[in-house]
Parts: structure tokens; C-alpha cells; sequence
């Protein structure tokens, strides 16, 4: 397993060892005992699956009072996965990080507590998967506004984006409630 630390402080690029032949792979999505030695201490309370097609943006997410850190990759498909820094004492408070995840690469994404988490479809459909460290709690959750040019994420050229209702109404960087 190799471990790449971002820009960020405290987000984390992983990518498993994966072992593949004629047959298809192999990867372990999560170990404790190895995350654990690799730095990764933290303890996941609930797992999610998200099905989506192309196009479907969602997020930018966070919990307020109740900041969940996740671990996050693709089984099925491709997606344009994002971060944004929410850390009002962070040296890199608002700033984003991006990075492709897929079933070929098998990257996984550690978004800690602190941080709004969003991701594109950029493959014909995907299967996310995310272990976190809170339970979701939806009258704690908040949403930031996906393509606020204060924060300037440069998301992949789609025909198409898909996006909820609540995702639509992202609040701007300049009025969301951030961490202290």
C-alpha cells in the first residue's frame, strides 16, 4: 500500500496493492491493522454505496457538529472526487484537491473531518463506496455551493450535470458555517 500525503493537510492519496491476472483482481478495500501502521487510526462507524450515472454531481457535503472523515474509492466505474479544506485555522482554508478514481486504478481518497466532499461521473455510470467515521446525521449536514468561483474547483467539461435539488442549493463559501 502506498500512502501520498495532498497539499492539504491531512488528506490523503491511497492506493492499495492490487493483484490482477487473466481472471480479473484482487484488492483489500480496507484492513485495519495495516491502516492502522500506515497512520490511518481512525475508526469507520458506517459504510455507504452510491450507484450514479454520467454526469451526477454530488456534494460538496459536511456535517457540521458532527464531522465525519471518509475513505473513499470506486468499484465500478469513474469519478472526479473532491475536497475542499473547511478548516477556518488551516493554512489551505478553502482551497480544493481532485483526483480521478476508478476501477482500474483503484485509488482511494481519506477525506478527514473539516472538510466538504463532492464527486463527478465521468464514466457512464459508478459505484462509490465511502467508510466513515461518523453516522450520517442529516439535520447536521451542510452543503457547499459546487461551483462557487471563490473556491474555483475545475470540475471535468461534462454535457451534462445532474445534480439534487439540495445540491443546486449549495451555500457560498463566503456565507457557509465552517470549522473553527
Amino acid at each position: 500500500m502506498n500512502i501520498t500525503a495532498t497539499d492539504l493537510p491531512g488528506l490523503l492519496i491511497i492506493e492499495p496493492k492490487s493483484f490482477g491476472d487473466e481472471r480479473g483482481f484482487f484488492f483489500e478495500s480496507y484492513q485495519r491493522d495495516r491502516y492502522r501502521a500506515a497512520g490511518l487510526t481512525v475508526e469507520f462507524v458506517q459504510d455507504n454505496v452510491s450507484r450514479s450515472c454520467r454526469g451526477t454531481l454530488r456534494g460538496l457535503h459536511y456535517q457540521l457538529t458532527q464531522p465525519q472523515g471518509k475513505l473513499v474509492f470506486v468499484t465500478r466505474g469513474e469519478v472526479f472526487d473532491v475536497a475542499v479544506d473547511l478548516r477556518k485555522q488551516s493554512p489551505t482554508f478553502g482551497r480544493w484537491f481532485g483526483s480521478l478514481l476508478n476501477d482500474v486504478n483503484h485509488r482511494q481518497l481519506y477525506v478527514p473531518p473539516g472538510f466538504a466532499h463532492g464527486f463527478c461521473v465521468t464514466s457512464e455510470s459508478a459505484d462509490f463506496c465511502y467508510k466513515c467515521t461518523q453516522f450520517y446525521n442529516p439535520a447536521d449536514e451542510r452543503t457547499l455551493l459546487w461551483n462557487d468561483p471563490a473556491i474555483g474547483i475545475d470540475w471535468p467539461a461534462l454535457e451534462t450535470r445532474i445534480l439534487s435539488a439540495k445540491d443546486q442549493r449549495g451555500i457560498p463559501l463566503t456565507n457557509a458555517e465552517v470549522f473553527p
